[in-house]
Order: structure tokens, then C-alpha cells, then sequence
């Protein structure tokens, strides 16, 4: 049995399902399902991988972590770089709140604009750590 495999078995166990109700509401046949579980078919297509996920209710990303096709080590962030990103953002948001009249288009900017804003510049700072981190030398990197 894979891990992948394993990990979907354990998901439909725990949500009490059967290979058929999985099958059904994924319109994937009940025998491939049985060959991704017990590993004699290899991990899917990310198309299937969306389907098994969504007959599961299970989070898409978490499966593909498993399946191997996104890795884990990029997503997660050190709370020491938790803390650099807020206060990065808080440092952000001062500038933005600090000038007179931000608008666009000729309008103030509203209450729910500065929050989207806010979420868009956290999202991209998270993103340029991302990067850079594949660009740190390995000397530099500090261990978990």
C-alpha cells in the first residue's frame, strides 16, 4: 500500500464511506479507486486527485502534499518568519493608513479595499520568501 493510497483509505474510513459512495460521488470506477488504495495503480492525475477530493470533502492541497506533487518544505513558514511577516504587513499598513486621501480611481478607498489590499501585499510577502528561499545559500539557512 502506498502512502498515498493509505492516506485515501484512511480519509474514507474516517468520513465512514464505502468504495462505492466514494465512486459514485467521484465518478471514478470502484476498482480504480481500489488499485489507488491498495497501491497497485500508481498516484493519479491531479484532475483525479481534485475529484477524490472533493467526493472525500478533503483539502485538495493536503492530497497533493501527499501524492508528491507539491512540496511540504516551501509552504510552511518558521515563527520567526511568521513574525517578519506581520511585521512586515503592519509596517505596510502604516504607510498605506498614514497617507492623505489613498484612493483609487478618484474614490476613497473603503474599509473592505484596505483589508483586500492588506491580504494581497501579506500574500505577495509570503510569496518573495518563498522565492528566496530557493536562492539562499545552504550555509545561510537556519535548521528546524
Amino acid at each position: 500500500m502506498t502512502d498515498f493510497g493509505s492516506y485515501i483509505k484512511h480519509l474514507r474510513e474516517s468520513r465512514d464511506l464505502t468504495l462505492n459512495q466514494v465512486a459514485m460521488y467521484s465518478e471514478i470506477s470502484a476498482a480504480q479507486l481500489s488499485r489507488i488504495e491498495t497501491g497497485k495503480r500508481g498516484i493519479p492525475k491531479p484532475s483525479t486527485i481534485r475529484k477524490i477530493a472533493d467526493a472525500l470533502k478533503a483539502d485538495y492541497a493536503q492530497l497533493m502534499k501527499v501524492a508528491g506533487y507539491i512540496e511540504d518544505s516551501n509552504e510552511s513558514f518558521t515563527v520567526k518568519e511568521e513574525k517578519d511577516i506581520a511585521k512586515q504587513v503592519e509596517e505596510i499598513k502604516k504607510n498605506l493608513e498614514s497617507q492623505e486621501g489613498l484612493s483609487f480611481y478618484g474614490e476613497p478607498l473603503s474599509e473592505e479595499a484596505m483589508e483586500s489590499l492588506l491580504e494581497s501585499m501579506e500574500h505577495m510577502v509570503k510569496q518573495a520568501k518563498r522565492i528566496n528561499r530557493k536562492y539562499t545559500p545552504k550555509k545561510y539557512k537556519e535548521e528546524d
